[in-house]
């Protein structure tokens, strides 16, 4: 176990990734050098295999956010992502190849390490592993969707009146703790006439009309860069449009 704690070790200081070596490149795209052949997937301890590569779109969009971003520093996460799709869009083939080529290298290193690590373990060590793997993935998989999906400008979801109701409250209270303000924000809320809890059920409204469109936006541009699998699966509606053209 110990040995495999070195191997482990020793891969996890291995390289680093075109985003690291070219954090202070000032051009607009990578070079093919910087990521071809230096893959950073590997967890810092012994419970995590090689992670997978990142594909094509999501590593160019990765490497362009910081640059959108300290060009545009109002802009929302969801503006700046559309702008870096149609970027995406525009790029020319021979440039997208850059990172096309790097995902499947990255893909097949990453399929050839996993392969040789497991070779290397005994069954108990590989029962042992795929335990600790389950445990910590189930911990992070939420973690890791939830900053994914921030990270490619995924809507924030609408709030209801009530939830409209504590925020605009709870800035306005008194210090205190916070459970005394929630439940004093609580006992306003039900105090409220109907005249008055209607305006923050329209605000609800308005916010659901916010959230849909937004999501029909963004659910169109994901399926444009290749990644239908963040669409809800009771939308779909790209593939209902296609066979109503055709």
């Amino acid at each position: 176990m110990a040995l495999l704690r070195g191997v482990w070790g020793v891969l996890s200081a291995l390289g680093k990734s075109g985003a690291d070596l070219c954090a202070v490149c000032g051009s607009r795209l990578r070079s093919p050098l910087s990521f071809a052949y230096v893959p950073r997937w590997f967890s810092s301890s012994l419970s995590g295999f090689p992670k997978k590569p990142m594909t094509s779109y999501v590593r160019f969009s990765k490497e362009q956010l910081p640059i959108f971003k300290a060009q545009n520093p109002d802009a929302k996460n969801s503006e700046l992502i559309k702008k870096i799709a149609e970027l995406w869009r525009e790029l020319p083939d021979s440039e997208k190849k850059i990172y096309e080529d790097a995902y499947r290298a990255d893909w097949q290193a990453y399929k050839e390490e996993r392969s040789r690590i497991q070779e290397q373990l005994t069954p108990s060590q590989i029962i042992s592993l795929e335990k600790e793997i389950m445990q910590k993935r189930l911990k992070k998989k939420a973690l890791i969707k939830k900053r994914e999906l921030t990270m490619l400008g995924k809507p924030k979801r609408p709030r209801s009146a009530y939830n409209i109701f504590i925020a605009e409250r709870f800035q306005e209270a008194k210090d205190g703790p916070s459970q005394v303000k929630l439940k004093t924000i609580h006992e306003n809320w039900k105090n409220l006439s109907n005249p008055q809890k209607q305006v923050y059920i329209q605000l609800a409204e308005d916010d659901k009309v916010r959230y849909y469109n937004e999501m029909k936006s963004w659910e169109e541009q994901m399926v444009e860069v290749g990644r239908s699998d963040l669409i809800r699966r009771s939308v779909k509606y790209s593939a209902k449009n296609d066979t109503e053209e055709s």
